[in-house]
C-alpha cells in the first residue's frame, strides 16, 4: 500500500489549506485513514481520523477549525483546515489501516506534506 499526501504550503494565520492524501494496491481495502502532525521538537498528534463507515474523530487543538472527508469507494482522504494559526506549523502524515490480500490489516504511513503557518 502506498500513500501520496499533497496540499501542504505557506499560509498567512487565519487562512485555509487543503490536504490530500491517496492510497493505492492492487485490491485495496481501509478500514481507516488518519491524519497526523508532527512539529520540530514534539511529539506526533492526531489531527483526525475517518472510519470506512464515516465516523469521525479531532484532535482537540483543531475541533471546530479541521474537517475531514473521504472518497467513494473509500481511497483517498482530505482534510480541510481553516483558520490557521502558527501552532498548525508542521509536518503533516498520512495514515492507513489497509490490507492488500493476502496479507491482514496494518498501519502504512505516506512521506507527509509540510505546512506553514506564518502570523
Amino acid at each position: 500500500v502506498q500513500l501520496q499526501a499533497s496540499g501542504g504550503g505557506l499560509v498567512q494565520a487565519g487562512g485555509s489549506l487543503r490536504l490530500s492524501c491517496s492510497a493505492s494496491g492492487s485490491a485495496l481495502s481501509i478500514n481507516m485513514m488518519a491524519w497526523h502532525r508532527q512539529a520540530p521538537g514534539a511529539s506526533r498528534e492526531l489531527v483526525a481520523y475517518i472510519t470506512n463507515s464515516g465516523d469521525r474523530k479531532y484532535g482537540d487543538s483543531v475541533k471546530g477549525r479541521f474537517i475531514i472527508s473521504r472518497d467513494n469507494p473509500f481511497t483517498a482522504v482530505y482534510l480541510q483546515m481553516s483558520s490557521l494559526e502558527a501552532d498548525d506549523t508542521a509536518v503533516y502524515l498520512c495514515e492507513a489501516e489497509a490490507r492488500v490480500p493476502p496479507g491482514v490489516f496494518q498501519p502504512f504511513w505516506g512521506r507527509g506534506t509540510q505546512v506553514t503557518v506564518s502570523s
